[in-house]
């Protein structure tokens, strides 16, 4: 069987993709830990500890394993925990060595880049979109390490699509929120159904109050991987609504005083687009937080089958 080989496959989100691509591949999880001598029910999903940022530990795992594709989920996921530079050479320097180490053995990559290389989440004072639905051709304008380090690692996807010949698809994941924890609900005005008027925008409105499943994001990363298409394409992983319960249009006036001159949405329809997914690769998301909020769903165990 194929193998696809992962890396920060045991984080939060990480470990969603590697249980959802074990179905269909034998599953290489790269970690900074692994799980020691513990012995796995899960004969499909092996593990490595390696410091991605270490060229030498990246360039020998992708030669010794030879996938036939390479998932890139690691990296410090804000610019609020860690020093800025510390999250810029972190972020950049391991998304150079992976994405180089994979396209010379032929590998096609997915990988985890943001919505935050628009330069909305991290902004000292978020800017109105230049339009709306936000497209992937939207222009990227980061005013922080983290989004800027999507931006370097977006133009080294290019690089290496250019150089090698692969392709690469770079998912912008919205906030990612888990079955039965969606933190982004998790505020007295949203649960006690308040109007428009007094709902607290100025919470999330860095993303314009979109949000995603974390099962949906594995889904586009199992469906990116599976569908062929040329060169660099770059995907939105975002649900298809707004997690305010209200007409998004309406919210976004009310917060800036004006709307975009280029604006297209419906109801409380995603800020941000899924056309270009829906498109290119017939995907959709399919875990509204109307149904998600409350569900119970076990974590995935890699270990445990």
């Amino acid at each position: 069987m194929d193998t696809v080989l992962v890396t920060g496959g045991l984080g939060r989100s990480g470990r969603w993709v590697v249980n959802r691509l074990a179905e269909d591949y034998d599953v290489l999880c790269i970690d900074l830990s692994q799980p020691g001598f513990e012995v796995s029910e899960r004969p499909r999903i092996d593990f490595r500890a390696a410091d991605l940022t270490d060229r030498g530990e990246t360039f020998d795992l992708v030669s010794e394993f030879d996938p036939v594709a390479v998932v890139h989920w690691a990296a410090l996921p804000s610019p609020t925990r860690h020093a800025g530079g510390r999250v810029f050479e972190t972020n950049t320097m391991a998304t150079y060595n992976v994405l180089v180490a994979a396209a010379r053995r032929g590998a096609n990559i997915v990988w985890a880049s943001s919505e935050s290389a628009y330069g909305f989440p991290f902004a000292r004072e978020t800017p109105l979109p230049d339009e709306l639905p936000v497209t992937e051709a939207h222009p990227m304008r980061p005013e922080d390490p983290y989004g800027t380090s999507k931006v370097v690692g977006e133009e080294i996807a290019k690089m290496v699509v250019r150089r090698y010949g692969v392709s690469v698809a770079s998912v912008r994941p919205s906030w990612i929120q888990y079955p039965g924890e969606y933190n982004c609900r998790d505020r007295d005005d949203l649960r006690e159904d308040r109007p428009l008027s007094e709902l607290d925008l100025d919470v999330g409105v860095g993303n314009f109050w979109s949000y995603v499943d974390v099962r949906d994001v594995a889904s586009l990363v199992a469906t990116a991987l599976d569908t062929e298409f040329d060169g660099h394409e770059a995907f939105h992983a975002v649900a298809a609504e707004n997690y305010l319960g209200v007409a998004t249009l309406d919210a976004i006036e009310e917060q800036f005083g004006a709307l975009p001159e280029n604006t297209d949405l419906d109801g409380e329809a995603s800020a941000l687009s899924t056309a270009k997914a829906d498109r290119l690769l017939d995907w959709r998301p399919a875990h509204p937080w109307r149904e998600a909020a409350d569900e119970s769903v076990a974590e995935p165990d890699l270990l445990a089958d």
